[in-house]
């Protein structure tokens, strides 16, 4: 196992849900991760889906103690290095190609990268992934499809990410090659509209108590 490998892992593996954020005003950024942190999850994923997200990433980065921010929806290179350089502790990608690849090849920063079919994962696991996002994970057949990978494709562990909420999370958390899923029902945008960080926190400690 590589290091980034090992510290893409000691990240997922601080809680079993990663919160995956759309924040549309940066300065709800802080403390929104505040809020998240305050309720066990620390690892945080900000989506490269506004214009606000960079700041945010950098935001988080800058002054939220405890906060591992990575930043997702990273479609190519100039999104990687872009999302690196505002702090991002991870990357994460929808899918994959040969130009995300390359760039990961030249950090230190580890990629998450994005499968949904069993030549995709064998495909990745030829670069030397052993952990991958399944993503869209309810629309490409559920926990029932992880659940047949796990023995043809035995030692590549997964992010599930995609239409997971409360009601399903313990049928892919359950799961032998399941480490953690994202989702985005930890930090609603009604709530963050609202500044109810308190009520974030509440929610973010429901998904940190979640086991299989």
């Amino acid at each position: 196992m590589g290091p980034r490998t090992e510290s893409l892992l000691s990240i997922l593996k601080l809680q079993p849900v990663v919160p995956v954020l759309i924040i549309e005003d940066a300065r709800t950024a802080v403390p929104l991760a505040r809020a998240l942190v305050a309720g066990g999850l620390k690892a945080i994923e900000i989506t490269m889906r506004t214009e606000a997200a960079l700041e945010a990433v950098r935001l988080v980065a800058a002054e939220v103690e405890g906060a591992e921010v990575g930043a997702g929806t990273i479609l190519n290179a100039a999104h990687f290095e872009a999302a690196v350089a505002a702090g991002s502790k991870f990357i994460v990608s929808p899918g994959t190609t040969q130009e995300l690849l390359d760039a990961a090849r030249g950090s230190s920063v580890p990629l998450l990268p994005g499968a949904a079919t069993a030549s995709e994962v064998m495909a990745l696991r030829e670069e030397g992934y052993s952990v991958l996002k399944f993503f869209p994970a309810e629309q490409a057949g559920g926990a029932a499809y992880l659940k047949a990978l796990s023995s043809p494709l035995a030692g590549i562990q997964f992010c599930p990410t995609g239409g997971i909420s409360l009601k399903n999370a313990k049928d892919y958390l359950s799961l032998p090659n399941v480490i953690c899923i994202g989702g985005s029902w930890v930090a609603p945008k009604e709530l963050i509209a609202a500044g109810d960080w308190a009520g974030i926190t509440k929610l973010a400690s429901e998904a940190f108590a979640l086991t299989a």
